[in-house]
């Protein structure tokens, strides 16, 4: 296996209400970065359609599907014509009642390689994931595929920095995460730049604090809010790709559909954790608080 993973992100639009659309500006992604030379691609987090989560409406569910099924045999196929690794998310139906926000990840011959079950689900106003989402019961287990193994984390998950150190510790040679974020299209000019500043700065945290590659792929475009409450979210864009320095390898703008195509050499990070030993040096020993809501 080179060191070399040719990565892909496709920062795209979702926003309309035919899944079939949304899609197939996902498949035209794919296959301008598998022309362009990469072997692993990165979509969106809930990339089939609008992001649903900003009302709290029980016709929603029927938007899930089961995995396997009917998107999962598209993309699958489309993994297989281009030859690319492949990490979508999906909105999954386990069983009546019970549902996921799951990634899943094909390899490079449209197989199934395994999936992520979103395990972080947050329950805020235009985010209401905890009515639609059960937490994931899959852990932090790297996906092994042709193109390295896969620390796959979902959005909300990318705020904790014990995700991403389990996953590296289960040995990922990378962190991806799918996403949708944005802001309140009230918010002004400073609060927005403190959000968007939080969110890159806390990724590339992710990125230092374990010396590994961090990929974030998010959408862009302004979603209405369904139920006329609030003014909707305008999604960020900004998808990107950090070494394990933190160092930005690529990153995409606020608004532009756009296709990023980055090489990740995985002996930087043989390199980096030669000079920063940060897991030769953690004290094991002492962190059994951490299994604690509260230190009271």
């Amino acid at each position: 296996m080179s060191s070399v993973i040719k990565l892909a992100l496709v920062q795209q639009a979702c926003g309309d209400a035919d899944s079939a659309v949304n899609l197939d500006v996902s498949i035209q992604g794919i296959r301008e970065a598998a022309a362009n030379g990469a072997e692993l691609v990165l979509l969106p987090e809930l990339h089939l359609g609008p992001y649903f989560c900003q009302t709290e409406e029980t016709g929603r569910f029927d938007l899930a599907e089961a995995i396997p099924g009917p998107t999962t045999k598209i993309l699958g196929a489309v993994a297989r014509e281009s030859g690319v690794v492949l990490v979508a998310s999906l909105f999954e139906r386990r069983a009546p009642g019970l549902y996921h926000n799951t990634a899943v990840v094909f390899e490079r011959d449209g197989q199934m390689a395994g999936k992520y079950r979103k395990m972080h689900i947050p329950d805020d106003p235009g985010y209401y994931e905890k009515f639609y989402f059960t937490p994931g019961d899959l852990g932090f287990t790297p996906i092994e595929t042709s193109a390295g193994k896969l620390g796959v984390l979902v959005c909300w998950d990318q705020w904790y920095p014990e995700a991403a150190r389990l996953m590296a510790l289960a040995g990922a040679d990378l962190l991806l995460y799918p996403t949708a974020i944005g802001w309140n299209p009230e918010d002004d000019d400073d609060e927005r730049h403190r959000q968007l500043n939080a969110w890159i700065t806390v990724q590339r945290g992710h990125a230092v604090a374990n010396g590994l590659p961090v990929i974030a792929c998010n959408r862009v475009g302004e979603e209405p809010d369904p139920g006329g409450q609030t003014p909707g979210i305008r999604f960020w864009g900004n998808s990107f790709a950090a070494g394990p320095q933190g160092e930005f390898l690529c990153q995409a703008g606020i608004s532009e559909q756009r296709v990023l195509r980055v090489d990740i050499d995985r002996k930087r990070s043989e390199d980096v954790r030669r000079i920063w030993p940060f897991l030769r040096d953690r004290r094991i020993d002492a962190y059994g608080a951490l299994t604690r809501r509260f230190i009271d």
